[in-house]
């Protein structure tokens, strides 16, 4: 098969969806779904991706629908482009000791979900990178949907390119060197909007 199939247009669920057999419906749906699948928000996977939610939801970026395979992973109205990275001490399994902190910041190459494309430049996209730390120590009180469970290291992409350019990984001593600003859920947004304050000149 040959040409360009396009993207599929993706629509909100309810979680009500039932699967469906030979045109009947079975007796589950999607909400039975994201119960097996979803429920440990510890889980390292699911960790990450509800980072990108809390951030987003700071921002007030929550409405539409997250994009897995974009070359960073928000965006404000002002055009502001936002990497979120997540670390905790805490995992799901049985553990000796607390987790190192540590966050992806390896360079990307892109891909073009409308082309299908990936593109050739490696860089790190993003104008800002928020590093989401589940600072909680205690498994018996864990909940990563407690915001004040969370802090947040904002640090301009610039930094990043300045300081350890071709670094993959940076750990959580690395980059307090770095000077990033820590901010908790509720300030967030003010802190990014603080750090670009002619943030419509990177509106694209």
């Amino acid at each position: 098969m040959s040409g360009n199939l396009g993207r599929i247009k993706v629509e909100s669920k309810t979680g009500q969806e039932r699967f469906c057999a030979t045109g009947r419906e079975l007796d589950f749906d999607l909400m039975d779904f994201w119960r097996w699948s979803t429920s440990d928000l510890v889980d390292n996977t699911m960790r990450g991706v509800l980072a990108e939610y809390i951030v987003a939801r700071a921002l007030g970026l929550a409405d539409g629908l997250r994009v897995g395979w974009d070359a960073y992973d928000l965006r404000t109205e002002s055009g502001i482009k936002i990497e979120v990275k997540s670390s905790a001490y805490l995992q799901s399994w049985g553990q000796m000791d607390f987790c190192k902190i540590g966050f992806d910041v390896s360079p990307k190459t892109p891909f073009d979900g409308d082309s299908g494309k990936s593109g050739k430049e490696r860089k790190r996209w993003a104008d800002v990178y928020v590093f989401a730390l589940l600072k909680h120590r205690e498994k018996e009180s864990i909940n990563p949907l407690d915001v004040e469970q969370w802090t947040f290291f904002v640090l301009p992409t610039s930094v990043l390119d300045e300081k350890i350019p071709l670094r993959p990984r940076i750990t959580e001593k690395g980059l307090l060197q770095l000077d990033p600003v820590e901010t908790n859920y509720w300030r967030l947004k003010d802190v990014i909007e603080s750090i670009f304050p002619g943030a419509h000149s990177h509106a694209e």
